[in-house]
C-alpha cells in the first residue's frame, strides 16, 4: 500500500486460477446496512467520477474488506467449507464485536483504499478464521503475514498515469466513517462483470 505510486495499472487482470465463471469461497467483512459507511464510499465516489473510466467505482453493495479465502469452488469439497465455518463459529464467538474508523483513503497502484482503525481487531478475526480453516484442511491458502485492514472505494481500471485519480483523490474532503463489526461472511465471489460480486454462504456472529 502507498500513498504516491509512480503509476496506476490495471486492476482487473486475470490472476492466476481465475476466469470468467469461477467462484471463490473467502471472508469478508462486508457493510449492509452501514449508513456511515455509505456515506463515506458515495464522498468519495462523487469526488473520484471526474476520473472517468480509469476507476470502477464500487458500489455500496460491494463494499467490503478482504479477509481470507478458502479456495475454489469445486476444488474444496462443500463438506469441509462447512466444517470450517463450525470451526469458526467456535473460535468468532470468542471475539467481541467491535467498532472501526474507515479512512481517510489513500493511493494504491491498483485502487483507491481506505485503511481502517484500529486493525488489532480485524487481524484477530483473521486469524481465529486461519485458525478454523487449519482445523479442517491440511495448509491454510495466502500468507499470515502483509495483511493490510482496508476497504477500497475504486479500483483502477486501466494501466496509466496517477495524475487525474490523484488530483480527483485530492477534492475529497469525506469524514472517516464509524462502521460496528458483529460478524464475519463466508461468501462465493466472481469478478466476471469488473467487480467483485457474491452469493452469502455462511454469516458467523462475534461473541
Amino acid at each position: 500500500m502507498t500513498t504516491h505510486p509512480e503509476t496506476m495499472r490495471n486492476h482487473w487482470w486475470w490472476r492466476p486460477g481465475w476466469s470468467t465463471g469461477r467462484r471463490f469461497y473467502t471472508w469478508h467483512l462486508t457493510f449492509e446496512g452501514q449508513d456511515d459507511v455509505h456515506r463515506l464510499a458515495a464522498e468519495y465516489r462523487a469526488a473520484l467520477a471526474p476520473a472517468g473510466n480509469a476507476l470502477t467505482l464500487i458500489p455500496d453493495q460491494w463494499l467490503h474488506l478482504t479477509m481470507q479465502g478458502i479456495g475454489f469452488v469445486g476444488d474444496v469439497p462443500e463438506s469441509d467449507v462447512h466444517a470450517i465455518t463450525e470451526a469458526a463459529r467456535t473460535r468468532l464467538a470468542n471475539i467481541p464485536a467491535f467498532d472501526l474508523e474507515i479512512g481517510p483513503a489513500v493511493l494504491d497502484p491498483e485502487a483507491v483504499l481506505l485503511p481502517v482503525r484500529p486493525d488489532e481487531p480485524v487481524r484477530a478475526v483473521r486469524d481465529s478464521i486461519r485458525a478454523a480453516i487449519g482445523d479442517v484442511l491440511d495448509a491454510v491458502p495466502e500468507r499470515a503475514e502483509g495483511f493490510a485492514p482496508h476497504m477500497s472505494v475504486a479500483y483502477s481500471a486501466a494501466d496509466g498515469s496517477v495524475d487525474d485519480i490523484s488530483q480527483a483523490l485530492a477534492t475529497a474532503q469525506a469524514a472517516p466513517a464509524r462502521a460496528r463489526v458483529s460478524t464475519a461472511e463466508l461468501i462465493t465471489i466472481h469478478r466476471d462483470n469488473l467487480m467483485y460480486e457474491w452469493e452469502p454462504f455462511a454469516t458467523v456472529p462475534l461473541g
